[in-house]
């Protein structure tokens, strides 16, 4: 908003130059959402208190201690990011650029369907919300939209088209899969970020982590002269959705003060669902999806980790891991949960490094 009423005034006056550049006003989304997230949290959070009594439900079949420390702590706090992230990148990103959003899209979208799973859970008094199959639906429904209008809007040569990392100039041609091929992407993406959210402060620093990545990735392929140096897939007009995820970035920082052990409030499948999809959706749209995969690799982990289990669990009735998602395995193992959080984070770093490594490596 700001850039479109005020980076027209550049040509009169140049103090307004700096609403042009994109690296300006990337660095004050990211404290733009901080700034929202300090003050609208702890108002987000008494507001969350008061709705919920009893907190957010916890499994009974998870860790002991988890009954303890963490009952009566509210959920939905992924509210006071969607706010952040939102406010801030409608102030510092140009609005006639159609990928921001789709990208908004995606992240309204999905953080509506966590709404109302976090929102049954807590009516229900129970851990399981919404079927699994009126979310997969609801969560196919918007991928399927937003699908179709990511194929409008990209350059025709790179519509249909996969890249693969590694490979700089190989493109598959989904075709017909492309769609199917997306609805992964980002149905996926959504869903093992959830996984994952279930220690205090687990989820957030990968989430900032991969949004910093993506920052850098949107900024490069959208820049036809670093993508060129890079050999990259120039992708015009992606770079503006720099702005969003520098905006991601401010508020899972924001967030993680409120989110840190002991935390004070979860982020919920509210805010989970909705900054998987949109990390999904912008892959999708840099032809990144497959980086993702690999600079998300922790969420890989955690969702690869599910599927054995109850792969073992069905063919042999026996499980791999004490309990899954596998950071509640290590828990069960006797780690303490601070000393999992900081080892998990430390990992997704390094998938992190991993991945913005392709980068050069094509």
């Amino acid at each position: 908003m700001l850039y479109n009423l005020l980076a027209p005034l550049a040509k009169q006056y140049e103090i307004f130059n700096l609403f042009r550049y994109l690296t300006f006003r990337s660095g004050s989304a990211v404290f733009t959402a901080l700034i929202i997230s300090f003050y609208a949290g702890p108002k987000i959070i008494r507001w969350l208190k008061s709705k919920q009594a009893e907190g957010q439900p916890i499994r009974l079949d998870g860790p002991q201690s988890h009954l303890l420390t963490k009952k009566g702590t509210p959920t939905m706090g992924g509210v006071m990011i969607l706010l952040a992230v939102s406010v801030s990148t409608l102030l510092w990103a140009d609005l006639t650029n159609p990928y921001v959003w789709i990208v908004l899209l995606v992240t309204l979208g999905f953080g509506g369907i966590g709404f109302a799973d976090d929102f049954l859970k807590l009516t229900k008094r129970n851990s399981k919300g919404l079927s699994t199959r009126r979310k997969l639906l609801a969560q196919a429904v918007i991928a399927i939209v937003v699908a179709i209008a990511i194929q409008h809007v990209a350059p025709p040569a790179l519509a249909n088209e996969i890249a693969l990392p590694f490979f700089k100039n190989v493109l598959i041609n989904a075709g017909i899969f492309y769609i199917p091929f997306v609805l992964i992407v980002m149905i996926g993406a959504s869903n093992a970020v959830n996984l994952t959210d279930g220690l205090d402060g687990l989820a957030i620093v990968p989430i900032m982590i991969v949004a910093g990545c993506f920052a850098l990735i949107t900024y490069l392929t959208g820049n036809i002269k670093f993508a060129d140096y890079l050999q990259l897939h120039y992708i015009p007009g992606s770079g503006e959705l720099a702005v969003f995820c520098a905006s991601l970035v401010g508020a899972s920082l924001g967030f993680l003060w409120f989110n840190a052990p002991p935390a004070q409030v979860f982020m919920g499948d509210t805010g989970s669902l909705a900054f998987g999809g949109s990390i999904g959706a912008i892959s999708v749209i840099t032809k990144h999806e497959f980086v993702l995969a690999i600079i998300g690799g922790l969420f890989v982990i955690e969702a690869v980790s599910v599927i054995i289990q109850v792969a073992s669990f069905k063919m042999t009735g026996k499980r791999v891991f004490k309990m899954a998602p596998i950071h509640h395995h290590f828990e069960k193992l006797g780690w303490q949960e601070a000393t999992v959080v900081i080892r998990f984070w430390i990992i997704a770093c390094i998938f992190a490094l991993l991945g913005l490594a392709t980068l050069k490596l094509r």
